[in-house]
């Protein structure tokens, strides 16, 4: 049985495909999570993911799912079944996670919601096929080849799609949404610790309007 369904793959491509960029975010606390949701939102981005990397990671992820309309908030960073299964309970639409791990594959059979799992060889991405993810983040980009990479890996693997994540910003962004195996990127340039920091939401929103606009 495989662990992702064609419905949760659906569920997921709609998510996905809402924006060309998903804001990957490291935020501190619930407060500012709501506030920065919220401008990226007012940007065109709806689909956030909010990484799993500080304390104050689920009760953002919780605060940005009850709180702030027309947001689709994932939890991304997610290394473990324990970590799934409390990021799902917060009110997380989707998982995201950098690699893959037993424990993370049957977390993701028994839930509803959707797993994006990482890849970063082919060897990974034939291994989640077989386990039924159409659907892949490909990380680190940059890092493990960039977009020529991805490129080569469209005709073997053809019918699988990615979301590219790791060193991606505005400059390099359409080198990988211009191939056809890319639904969207990763990416953490349009929420800046700076302007986190200032509370420059409007900042924050023209910078999720720019990265709303790109095409491939």
């Amino acid at each position: 049985m495989s662990a992702q369904t064609g419905n949760k793959t659906d569920n997921l491509l709609a998510i996905l495909k809402l924006q060309p960029v998903v804001p990957v975010l490291i935020v501190d606390d619930a407060a500012s999570a709501v506030l920065l949701a919220r401008a990226l939102v007012a940007g065109g981005l709806k689909a956030i993911e909010i990484t799993m990397r500080t304390p104050a990671a689920l009760d953002a992820v919780k605060a940005v799912a009850a709180e702030v309309e027309g947001a689709h908030v994932g939890a991304g960073t997610i290394l473990n079944a324990r970590d799934f299964d409390a990021a799902v309970k917060a009110g997380s639409t989707f998982i995201v996670s950098p690699g893959v791990s037993p424990g993370v594959l049957s977390a993701a059979k028994g839930s509803p919601v959707p797993l994006l799992p990482g890849a970063a060889t082919a060897s990974e991405v034939m291994t989640l096929r077989e386990a039924g993810f159409g659907v892949l983040k490909f990380f680190p980009a940059e890092q493990a080849g960039g977009a020529a990479y991805l490129k080569a890996l469209s005709s073997p693997l053809a019918g699988t799609l990615f979301c590219p994540t790791g060193g991606i910003s505005l400059k390099n962004a359409r080198d990988y949404l211009s191939l056809p195996n890319v639904v969207c990127v990763g990416g953490s340039w349009v929420a800046p610790k700076e302007l986190v920091a200032a509370g420059d939401w409007a900042g924050i929103t023209k910078l999720a309007s720019e990265a709303a606009a790109l095409k491939g």
